[in-house]
């Protein structure tokens, strides 16, 4: 078993057991996030939808990306990952929300932003939390992969602070 199944298992574990739901908004990735998630027995029980906005018109219209935030920062950027997980989040009606996106190469990039940087935000129980990776040139699958490896650390980690509030 990889680490990335482990954690979507120790993930899908947690939400079964709060009694939470999570949704995924994915550009760079295309839906592997989800896709590793529904790898997991029981997933039904946390996942009810998940969605791929690769375009920028489409995390307006079904995120509520803001188009002012994509003029200002750009696409790959926290702000509008941010946004991302919020507004799947709230159109799943979900505690748990993961907006992905980013260059996976390979082209795209620029000094500002190279190939390999993924943005990410975490919406959970309304509290947003975002961060960048750069993951450098190491080829779109494997650039798409670490992402989805580091959604679910970031899960485990950010899930975990909730655990703790509880006990």
């Amino acid at each position: 078993m990889n680490d990335e199944n482990y954690l979507a298992g120790k993930t899908v574990r947690r939400l079964i057991k709060k009694g939470w739901h999570i949704a995924f908004a994915e550009s760079c990735t295309g839906g592997l996030a989800a896709a590793a998630l529904v790898d997991v027995p029981d997933a039904s029980k946390v996942l009810n939808e998940s969605i791929v906005t690769y375009a920028d018109q489409a995390k307006v219209k079904y995120l509520r990306v803001k188009p002012e935030t994509i003029q200002r920062c750009g696409v790959v950027s926290e702000e509008v990952a941010g946004q991302m997980a919020e507004g799947i989040a709230r159109a799943a009606a979900a505690q748990v929300g993961a907006g992905i996106s980013g260059i996976a190469g390979p082209s795209g990039g620029t000094e500002e932003k190279p190939v390999g940087t993924v943005c990410f935000g975490f919406c959970i129980d309304g509290e947003i939390t975002v961060r960048t990776m750069r993951f450098g040139e190491l080829g779109r699958n494997a650039v798409r992969q670490k992402s989805v490896e580091y959604v679910y650390r970031t899960l485990e980690e950010l899930m975990a602070k909730y655990d703790e509030e509880e006990s």
